[in-house]
C-alpha cells in the first residue's frame, strides 16, 4: 500500500512549450482527440494495445460523458467502444502523471457499470466484460514493463480469478522488456511517444503503418492546422488575460473552455482544485451564454447576481 501511494505522488512534468501540429505526438491531447474521432483508428489502437483482433467495434452511445448523482463527480472518457462480442473497452491517454491512476480506473469502472443494469433487473449477468486501457507516457510502477495487466485474484489460492471479467491495463511508452512482449506492442508504444515517419520500422505491423497514414493526413490538413492554432491561441489568451485582468476573469475563461470540452462542473472543480460550489455558480451563469461563452457578459452577470445577494 505504501509503495502504491508513493507511485501516485510523482510530480507532473513541466508543461511543454508550443509545438507546431506536424511535431505533435499521439501522446498530445489535440492529436489523440482528433485521431480517435475515426472509428477505424480507434480499432487499430485497441488491437495494438491489447494484442487482439476485433471483428468490429461501434461507439458506446451515451458513454463518453457519464454523469453521477447531483453534486457528485462524473467522468469524461477519451473514447469508449463496444466490440462485436459485446465487450466494453475504454481507452485513455495520459501524457503526465497528474493523479492517482489506479483509483481513477476504479472510479471509472464504477460509473461505467452503473447505468448498464435497469431498475428492478435481477442478477448481474448482463454486465459485459470490461477492458480499461490507460496509455501512459511514463512508467507508473518503475518496473520497466510495456504492459501491466491487472485482474482481481484470490490471495489464498494463487491463480484463482474473481471472475468479474474486468481487466485494467496500464501501458508504458518507455518500457524496456522488449524480450518479454510482442514487438508489435513495443513498436506501437514507441510510435505513440514519437509519432513520425522515421520512427516507424520498415517491417512494422501493417495496422501501425495504416494508423500513421491517418495521422500524417491530419498533420497535413489545413483545416486541422487552423483548429489547432485556434486551440493554442485560446489557451494563450486565457493565460495572458488571467495574469492581466485578475484571477476571477481568468478562472471564468478557463471554466468556459472546459465547458466547451464537455466537462461537468464536478470535473472542472476537481481539475482546477477549486471549491465545487464556486465552480457550479460560474457554470450556471456561463451555460446561459453557450456556446459563445462571452466572458464579459458572464462576468457582469455574476457580479450583478452577487451584488443582489448582498442586498
Amino acid at each position: 500500500m505504501t509503495e502504491t501511494k508513493q507511485l501516485n505522488k510523482q510530480m507532473p512534468d513541466e508543461e511543454s512549450t508550443y509545438k507546431p501540429l506536424k511535431e505533435l505526438n499521439l501522446l498530445d491531447d489535440f492529436l489523440f482527440d482528433v485521431t480517435t474521432m475515426d472509428l477505424e483508428a480507434c480499432k487499430i489502437i485497441i488491437e495494438l494495445s491489447l494484442g487482439m483482433n476485433l471483428k468490429s467495434i461501434r461507439w458506446k452511445e451515451g458513454q463518453k460523458v457519464v454523469h453521477n448523482l447531483p453534486g457528485k463527480r462524473g467522468i469524461r472518457m477519451d473514447f469508449c467502444v463496444e466490440d462485436g462480442d459485446g465487450n466494453f473497452i475504454d481507452v485513455e491517454m495520459q501524457k503526465r502523471n497528474e493523479g492517482n491512476i489506479p483509483k481513477r480506473t476504479r472510479f471509472y469502472q464504477a460509473l461505467t457499470d452503473a447505468p448498464i443494469l435497469k431498475s428492478g433487473e435481477k442478477g448481474f449477468d448482463n454486465l459485459p466484460p470490461c477492458y480499461m486501457v490507460i496509455i501512459c507516457g511514463f512508467d507508473l510502477y518503475h518496473k520497466g514493463k510495456y504492459r501491466y495487466t491487472f485482474e482481481h485474484c484470490c490471495k489464498e489460492v494463487p491463480g484463482l480469478p474473481l471472475g468479474d471479467e474486468c481487466q485494467k491495463i496500464i501501458l508504458n511508452t518507455r518500457g524496456t522488456n522488449d524480450d518479454e512482449v510482442d514487438r508489435t506492442l513495443a513498436d506501437f508504444l514507441h510510435y505513440v511517444e514519437n509519432s513520425r515517419e522515421e520512427e516507424l520500422p520498415g517491417d512494422c505491423d501493417v495496422r501501425l503503418r495504416h494508423l500513421h497514414s491517418k495521422i500524417a493526413q491530419i498533420k497535413l490538413s489545413d483545416e486541422m492546422e487552423a483548429a489547432y492554432m485556434r486551440t493554442e491561441e485560446w489557451e494563450r489568451l486565457i493565460k495572458e488575460r488571467g495574469e492581466r485582468i485578475g484571477i476571477e476573469k481568468g478562472e471564468i475563461q478557463i471554466i468556459c473552455r472546459n465547458l466547451q470540452k464537455g466537462r461537468t462542473a464536478e470535473e472542472i472543480a476537481d481539475f482546477l482544485g477549486k471549491d465545487l460550489a464556486g465552480v457550479q455558480e460560474i457554470c450556471r451563469v456561463a451555460e446561459t451564454f453557450a456556446p459563445e461563452y462571452d466572458m464579459e457578459q458572464i462576468y457582469r452577470e455574476l457580479k450583478s447576481a452577487r451584488m443582489a445577494a448582498k442586498l
